[in-house]
């Protein structure tokens, strides 16, 4: 593959790197993700933040149905997305979707740009917490998929999750509400008592593994400690961005956005 005009483009001295947003899963996610970037960003006027290209794009097919059920893939929908983003001079990308997660190999094979990983960054902060067991609060799609099991193993963290009766009456209904834009308050009601019962479990930390579920998330905020994935996503994106060179060195300039999100 061909370097990118972003990745050959020469950057002046203390300028940020172009975040590049593969939204739209689901859209208010999205905003709240750019939300959550705009108030990490240590920035005191507005050219101090960080400059952002995002592609909100709703009809990519449904991740969980991919990874479940063998539905449409969305993998061709996101490399456009990943394309357009690049096109349009990103140089950092990141989904603020974690089922996406379970595509990010291919997304990053689609480009040479950097791929933030959200489920990494999560893990990494419940891991500096000095927390051992971590309840899990996601789709159906990112618990087969396995990507908080292997990731968490790694960082020496086990993985609990709802039961399967929980997961389906509880969670998979709150983020139904939750998308559907209806009865927030039941939602709420639906996550608390999940969580309620992982805590009860032994669940030393939650985390919020699906980025609608933090808006439905205040009473179990006050059962234990709560990690929100998109939270994470967006401190770690301000972190890669605001890291920088003076010149072109895109080796180098990996090399630093890589130790800066660890």
């Amino acid at each position: 593959m061909n370097p990118s005009p972003a990745s050959v483009r020469l950057r002046a001295p203390g300028e940020p790197r172009v975040l590049g947003v593969l939204g739209g899963m689901g859209p208010l996610a999205t905003a709240r993700f750019y939300d959550a970037v705009v108030r990490a960003t240590p920035a005191g006027h507005d050219q101090g933040h960080i400059p952002t290209v995002i592609w909100s794009d709703p009809r990519i097919p449904d991740r969980t149905a991919a990874i479940l059920a063998g539905g449409p893939s969305p993998v061709p929908a996101m490399v456009d997305g990943a394309r357009k983003l690049e096109t349009a001079g990103a140089e950092i990308l990141a989904i603020p979707c974690n089922t996406a997660h379970a595509f990010l190999p291919e997304l990053r094979a689609s480009t040479r740009l950097v791929w933030i990983d959200m489920v990494g960054e999560t893990l990494d902060l419940v891991a500096r917490s000095g927390a051992e067991r971590v309840g899990v609060l996601g789709t159906r799609g990112t618990r087969a998929a396995a990507l908080y099991d292997a990731a968490a193993s790694r960082r020496g963290l086990r993985v609990m999750y709802p039961s399967d009766c929980d997961q389906s009456r509880l969670i998979d209904e709150a983020i139904g509400l939750v998308k559907s834009g209806r009865r927030l308050s039941l939602a709420e009601d639906r996550v608390a008592s999940a969580a309620s019962r992982l805590h009860r479990g032994g669940a030393d930390v939650l985390v919020a593994a699906c980025t609608e579920l933090p808006l439905v998330l205040g009473p179990a905020s006050l059962l234990t400690t709560v990690v929100d994935s998109l939270e994470c996503l967006a401190s770690a994106c301000v972190r890669a961005c605001l890291t920088y060179v003076a010149g072109g060195d895109s080796d180098r300039d990996d090399e630093e956005v890589a130790s800066a999100i660890l």
